[in-house]
């Protein structure tokens, strides 16, 4: 029986490339700001999304609360659909670590639009309101199966936020999977934000971390909150080099990924109980089950098959692929899903 980890992009080993730049990566202590090979991802990345400075870090959580961080003051809040990974994955970050509010508006698949914005911003007069201070977006929406906004969406919305002098910032945990399908380049989409969170451990491969991009003075405030945080790392220019090599290998090959989650798609569609599929627009497939049967169950019943996925819902199932799924596997899964068309 063979095992196929669906659950994420996440559980990708490193390729023997990137091993090999690993193991040759020259370092120093990043706290006391030593390590080059940091210094050469940071520039780097910085570089790509038309930024002045970034900062590496452990994980995208720790980015995204750096950045909710340095953009308000408590009793602010932050616009963001309520799928958003910061509000549902990030252990309720904004309110510990920020202590500020989070406004949950409903999307399409998590994509805000700009009357979105503008119909949730607070009377900055009224007390009784916290200040809206900031937008944040996701892209792509991991909880809306992988959409992704265009440059003109994106653009509408950031438009429309700085007109009310609001700051923007986006979760671009696959922001890479998102500019495989638009085109566009990565320093368009930093033009409209003040900081973007990049991360490398997801689509592109890497064991570890992610980058906060933004002007010197932003990434200035992150390194103290960074430092609160305890994500100062030592020799980290080891995950580091992973990391280039993943910027540098790895971004074209992601519509193979995306090629591969739309034949997923089509086939959990033939199970005769899935009651829904979610566009497959990137890498990660979401489906809904007939509300018979429980995510958990089928999960269970995948596992049992040597298919590991994660419940996304009392209903929802979601897949997701990446550089460690062949097409073997593939067909793997078609094989073992057609053994459940009886199962419920």
């Amino acid at each position: 029986m063979m095992t196929v980890d669906f659950r994420s992009d996440t559980v990708t080993k490193p390729t023997p490339g990137m091993l090999e730049a690993m193991m040759t990566a020259e370092v120093g202590d990043d706290v006391f700001d030593e390590d080059p090979t940091i210094k050469k991802l940071e520039a780097k990345i910085a570089s790509m999304f038309g930024k002045e400075a970034a900062i590496y870090c452990p994980s995208g959580t720790m980015t995204n609360q750096i950045a909710l961080r340095i953009h308000t003051q408590l009793q602010d809040e932050v616009i963001c659909d309520k799928r958003s990974h910061i509000y549902l994955y990030e252990g309720g970050g904004i309110a510990s670590n920020s202590h500020i509010s989070a406004r949950l508006v409903d999307g399409d698949r998590g994509r805000l639009s700009p009357e979105h914005v503008l119909e949730n911003i607070n009377n900055p007069d009224d007390i009784h309101l916290p200040l809206t201070r900031l937008v944040s977006l996701e892209n792509t929406m991991n909880k809306g199966g992988g959409a992704y906004y265009t440059l003109a969406q994106t653009k509408a919305v950031s438009e429309a936020a700085r007109a009310k002098g609001l700051k923007m910032h986006l979760d671009g945990a696959r922001i890479f999977n998102a500019l495989a399908e638009t085109g566009d380049k990565p320093k368009d989409v930093g033009n409209l934000f003040d900081t973007v969170s990049v991360c490398f451990s997801k689509g592109l491969g890497a064991p570890v971390g992610s980058a906060l991009v933004g002007s010197h003075e932003h990434i200035k405030k992150a390194k103290r909150v960074r430092k609160v945080f305890g994500g100062g790392m030592r020799q980290a220019g080891f995950l580091a080099a992973a990391c280039i090599y993943a910027l540098d290998n790895h971004v074209e090959r992601l519509k193979i990924d995306h090629k591969k989650a739309k034949t997923l798609g089509e086939q959990v569609a033939t199970l005769p109980y899935v009651t829904g599929l979610l566009p497959v627009d990137t890498n990660i497939v979401i489906f809904e089950l007939d509300k018979k049967i429980l995510a958990t169950d089928m999960v269970t019943k995948l596992g049992e098959l040597g298919i590991l996925a994660v419940p996304f819902g009392k209903h929802e199932v979601r897949l997701v692929t990446h550089l460690d799924i062949n097409d073997d596997m593939i067909s793997y899964f078609d094989q073992a899903i057609g053994k459940l068309k009886s199962v419920f």
